[in-house]
Order: C-alpha cells, then structure tokens, then sequence
C-alpha cells in the first residue's frame, strides 16, 4: 500500500463545515489541544486530534452547523482537558461525570455551535453490570 503523506493515517474521519476556516483551526487548537496537520488556502484543512484527524470544510453561506451530533474524543485527563476548553470559551454542555460504564466525559460547544464530548476511561466494567449487550470487541 502506498503512504500519503497528506492523507491522516486513522480509518475514520468526520468532515465538519464551518463559517471560518481560519478561527476554527485556532479556536480548536487553542480550546481543544488540536493541531494543524494540512491547510488548503480557507475552504479546507485537516487537524490532528491524538492520534486521529478531523477535517474542517466550509460552510456555504446561509447553512447552519448542524447541532443533531456530537463528536467523541478520547482524552487521557477529562479534568485537565475541560479545564482548558473552558479557558478558551467553550460552552459547557455537561461537566465532567463519572458513568457506570467507565468512562468519565463532558460536552462542550464550540464557538460555532458544535458539540464535542471528550471522554476519558477510568474503569475496565464488564457491559452486562450496567445493561449494555457485548459485542466483537
């Protein structure tokens, strides 16, 4: 297989529009600890979010953010993290929680309206204790 350079290495990347290219790669970066990986004049860039991507678009004029989804982050301190987003402006949503799943997260919402979850695991927890169904793992 051939190595891209400019293409991220994970499997799945979401594209989310929005109205800034620019103050999307620096409120991301400055909220959320992302980096720029790739910048395409103002209608495209690519970040790098650990070790996955996300890609920015423009959002064409007269469209909205789409609130009905969120995005999940994997982080390895929830606390340090909600700290900083909440330095930079993000809107907290939800604060930090510990959930019978073992996971510990919070939403946020982005200058743009967008929802974020960042999401930490501090428990191994067996599904069937709190009523999930296991699947191929």
């Amino acid at each position: 297989m051939l190595a891209n350079r400019s293409c991220p290495r994970c499997t799945v990347i979401p594209e989310l529009a929005y109205p800034d290219i620019g103050k999307a790669i620096d409120w991301l970066g400055d909220a959320f600890g992302f980096t720029l990986r790739l910048r395409i004049a103002d209608h495209r860039a690519q970040l790098n979010v650990g070790d996955g991507a996300v890609v920015l678009t423009e959002l064409a004029e007269g469209h909205r953010v789409d609130v009905g989804h969120s995005v999940m982050v994997r982080v390895e301190n929830v606390n340090q993290h909600h700290e900083r987003a909440s330095q930079h402006g993000a809107r907290i949503i939800r604060p930090p929680a510990d959930h019978p799943y073992g996971e510990r997260q919070y939403t946020v919402e982005d200058f743009a309206g967008r929802r974020w979850t960042f999401s930490q695991s501090i428990a191994d927890v067996d599904p069937a204790t709190w009523g999930g169904t296991p699947g191929k793992l």
